[in-house]
Formats: C-alpha cells, structure tokens, sequence
C-alpha cells in the first residue's frame, strides 16, 4: 500500500515525463514538419511585406504583425520537437524551458490579437461605414497590443509553469493559487473572448451583405472572406485545445492519474495542431490585401508557372460572358477593392 501511495506521489512530480514516447515521437515530427514549411514561407511573407508593399505606409500594419508572431513562432519549434524526441514535454533545461515558455505564450496572443483587431477593422468598414474608426490608428494599437502582452506574459517567467501545468500541481500556497488561477484566466480569456468578438463581427458583416446593393457586393464579400477565415482558423487551431484544457484541469483536480495521462496526450497533440495558425494565416493575407497574390506571385514563382496562372485567371475572368436567352451577356469587370 505505501509502495503504491509513493509511486503515485513520484509519478505526479515526475509530470514533465512523457509515458507514450511512441505519440510524441510523431508529435516531433509533425513539429519538424510545421518548422519545415513554415519557415520559408513566413520569411517569403515579411520580404513581400517590407519590401514590396512597404507595411509602415499603408494599411498593412495588421497583417505585419501577425506574420511576425508567426515568424517567432515558427523560431520556437525545433526547440519543442527537441523536447518530444527526448521524451519530454517541455526542455529539461530550466532557462530553456521558460523562454519556451514566454515566447509561445507572446506568439500565440499577438497572432490572436492581431487577427482579431484585422477583424474588427473589417467590422467598421463595412457595418459602420462613414464613423470614426478607431482602429485605423494601427500603429499605436499595435505598440499597445505588444506592451500588454508583455506585461501579461511576465507571469509565465515568475513561477514554474512546467508543461503547462498549473493548478494542482505547485505548493498549496495563496501566493502560488493566485498566480495559477491568474495563468488560466489569462490562457482562456485569449481565446474565448476574441472568438465571441469573431462571430459577431461575422454575423453582423453577413447581416449587412443581405442589404446591399450590388454594386457593394465584391467590398463586402472580400470582409466577409477575411472575417470567416479567420473564424475558422480559430475553430481549426485554437477551441479544440482551449476545450481539452478545461478537461485536464478537471480530471488534474480530481486526482483522476490514468485519465490525466490520456487526457494530457491529446492536449499535446492539439497545442501541436494549433502551431498551424502559421501556415494558414496566409490565407487571411490574400483575402485581406487585393494585391498579396499577384505581389508573391511575381516575386517567388517561376516565370512558366505564373505565365501559367495569370492565363488561367484570364479564362476565368472572361467566362463572364455568357448567354441567356439566346443573347450574349458581357457582365463588366469589377475593380479590385482594397477592404
């Protein structure tokens, strides 16, 4: 009986360990195989950002930011891969595993924030048309969004928040719950907040295409696409996580070992998951910006291949004629909007 009671003890602080090597040694890969992909194109992403579209003079300062926290995000994924094919979940070394720490957590709240202030301007374009939008000081929100992830990040580098445990796992000290209750405030709160913020915008942004005239139809459906897209990026990368964090810390309070052990693999398995946010963001960029495609097109694909993909997108636009009743219909080119 003390033998089973000091197993259980030695299992509980030994958490960092991982007990299915086999699971995270696909994890690593998956993680290399994110960093792999990854990393040229984000870097392909903030070249066409910095030198091509010049993001400090126009409106791009948004989508700037969300491809460096993307960047930064990609830098941290060796590290993590290292830890899982060492079978742990976190880096062994102690300064290692909090800057780990930080930064995960610094990244993962820009790319939120950023998407969610995108979505938002997008918001006032459209349902707000003519008022005074204060989202367009994109600058000084940005500085502002850094500073307070700053400041909420600290508490990640104060106290041991080794594999992202925390509650019922330090010292039962007031000091020790505060910071713990703090931490999962902090980590639910980035997530369900900004998705509610989401799904109204994208609502409302649908509300508003219902009621418009034609002629405002390609400006809307170009919110709308940068709007849903970014919804789905969070359903896709973000919820399932936030969801299975909630049952680990239910079964970790119950002191439920064997179901913790299952439960914390597939919370691994979905962090791991949403490091995508960096593959897909993207897709937001060419929804958000009429020029992203045709600007990375021409800096990185080659010359047969983009000759090949601008005929196409001539054939698709001139299958716009079309016949009805007999007659020929030339339906009229509509200009690219900039949302």
């Amino acid at each position: 009986m003390g033998t089973n009671t000091s197993s259980s003890v030695d299992r509980k602080l030994d958490h960092c360990n991982v007990s299915d090597t086999a699971t995270y040694n696909s994890l690593s890969r998956v993680v290399v195989g994110q960093f792999v992909l990854g990393l040229p194109l984000n870097l392909s992403v903030l070249y066409i950002f910095i030198f091509r579209f010049k993001f400090w003079k126009n409106k791009s300062m948004f989508l700037f930011n969300i491809v460096l926290a993307d960047f930064l995000l990609v830098a941290c994924l060796p590290a993590k891969a290292h830890s899982y094919q060492l079978g742990q979940r976190r880096s062994p070394d102690y300064w290692t595993c909090k800057a780990m720490l930080f930064m995960l957590f610094l990244n993962r709240g820009a790319s939120i924030a950023f998407l969610v202030a995108l979505s938002l301007d997008r918001y006032f374009n459209v349902v707000h048309l003519g008022r005074r939008n204060i989202v367009k000081k994109s600058l000084e929100i940005s500085v502002l969004i850094w500073v307070l992830l700053l400041l909420l990040a600290i508490p990640t580098m104060v106290e041991t928040f080794e594999c992202c445990n925390s509650l019922g796992r330090n010292v039962e000290t007031f000091y020790h719950d505060v910071t713990d209750v703090f931490r999962e405030v902090v980590f639910f709160s980035q997530i369900l907040i900004p998705f509610i913020i989401l799904l109204y915008c994208t609502l409302r942004i649908v509300h508003r295409l219902g009621k418009k005239t034609v002629g405002d139809m390609a400006k809307l459906r170009r919110a709308m696409c940068v709007v849903v897209s970014v919804a789905v990026i969070f359903s896709v990368c973000f919820l399932p996580s936030t969801v299975t964090r909630v049952v680990l810390l239910y079964v970790r309070l119950k002191e439920w070992q064997e179901a913790e052990d299952v439960v914390v693999r597939v919370y691994d398995a979905l962090m791991v998951l949403s490091y995508t946010d960096c593959l897909l963001d993207p897709l937001v960029y060419c929804f958000c910006h009429s020029g992203f495609k045709d600007a990375y097109l021409d800096t990185f694909c080659p010359a047969f291949l983009h000759k090949r993909l601008r005929k196409a997108d001539t054939t698709t636009t001139t299958t716009t004629t079309t016949t009805s009743a007999g007659r020929s219909l030339s339906l009229p080119m509509i200009e690219k909007i900039q949302v």
